[in-house]
């Protein structure tokens, strides 16, 4: 089996990437929340 992406993350670093204010920080990022919210997540992003 493959290691998960943010296995050894501590959670302040996951912010930092994946964050919403880190996602609309970028043009793909932005594309991310967009299309999150045309599927209908509940969390569009990693909360506190």
């Amino acid at each position: 089996m493959t290691k998960r992406t943010l296995s050894n993350k501590s959670r302040y670093s996951i912010l930092k990437l994946s964050g919403f204010r880190s996602r609309m920080s970028t043009a793909q990022g932005r594309k991310t929340i967009r299309n999150r919210r045309k599927k209908g997540r509940k969390a569009l992003t990693i909360r506190r």
